[in-house]
């Protein structure tokens, strides 16, 4: 569940203590998916408050905004699969925390959005897993 590392980490993390990869993969998923609603209902609410707080956390806001609106004109293409895509691709700055970020900010309909986000949680989860077992060897 936490940003950034999302089931990235999780997974190889799980492996690595000795977890089947299926289990490590599952409890990655399922953590990474406990937050999208929370996110998506409550982010742009957050968002305000947060600026009219104080410096910190107003410049903070203003770097997740930044944030929502690079992937902009990819969701707002693609729709449903943009922010597929945007989760799905494991890399650091995507995923759910920022796919939902990004959904709450463009104001997409939270079950289409939750739907598109579950299923980029999947892929990128079956991604992290082959590399993990060197079905996928990266060079």
């Amino acid at each position: 569940m936490v940003p950034v590392v999302e089931l990235r980490g999780a997974i190889p993390y799980g492996v690595a203590r000795g977890l089947p990869v299926f289990y490590s993969a599952l409890i990655a998923i399922v953590g990474n998916m406990v937050p999208v609603p929370f996110v998506l209902l409550f982010a742009r609410t957050i968002l305000s408050y947060m600026e009219q707080r104080n410096q910190f956390l107003k410049g903070l806001a203003a770097k997740l905004r930044a944030k929502a609106e690079r992937n902009r004109k990819k969701v707002e293409r693609y729709k449903f699969w943009g922010l597929v895509l945007l989760v799905a691709i494991p890399l650091p700055g995507t995923g759910a925390w920022t796919g939902a970020l990004v959904a709450a900010i463009l104001d997409e309909e939270g079950v289409k959005a939750t739907c598109a986000i579950f299923l980029g949680v999947l892929i990128a989860a079956a991604i992290v897993s082959m590399i993990t077992t060197g079905v996928v060897v990266l060079n």
